[in-house]
């Protein structure tokens, strides 16, 4: 469900299904049951069968299961992210709630980027000190943050 596929009328070789689950399974990292499971709740755009009914994912489908690993990765929630799905076909009037959306989801990777960084450096001083590296600098928030004292 690629919006830029969407974006293009979604016509073309994109669309076309050419992936049975194992493959789209294998392409996207998930399991075959998390795949099951994303069409099952709307995560997932209509998937394409074959004669025999089988699911077949297109390069569009795989795209978006990249999206969706990406959304996964900054921590939005299942529901957040079916929501999301919802407004991609609901069309292009949903544009300004999507681009909130994708406001807020980089404010909170920023501050968990922030977090992280502060975490590296207090591992960093740590590992300074175990090593016995005496001239360690301790970072001016490791007092407030760890709760330890500086022999700790």
């Amino acid at each position: 469900m690629s919006e830029t596929a969407r974006q293009d009328g979604g016509s073309g070789d994109r669309e076309q299904p050419r992936y049975s689950i194992g493959d789209a399974a294998e392409r996207s990292g998930l399991s075959r049951d998390t795949l099951r499971w994303y069409e099952r709740i709307g995560l997932m755009d209509y998937i394409g069968r074959d004669h025999t009914g089988k699911r077949r994912f297109s390069e569009r489908d795989l795209d978006w299961l990249a999206l969706i690993g990406r959304l996964r990765t900054t921590g939005m929630s299942v529901a957040d992210m079916v929501h999301y799905a919802e407004l991609v076909r609901a069309g292009e009037s949903t544009f300004p709630e999507r681009l909130e959306m994708f406001r807020n989801t980089r404010a909170e990777v920023l501050a968990k980027i922030d977090e992280l960084r502060q975490t590296v450096a207090v591992l960093d001083y740590k590992i300074d000190v175990y090593e016995g590296k005496t001239s360690a600098i301790r970072p001016a928030f490791l007092a407030t943050h760890t709760g330890e004292g500086i022999n700790a």
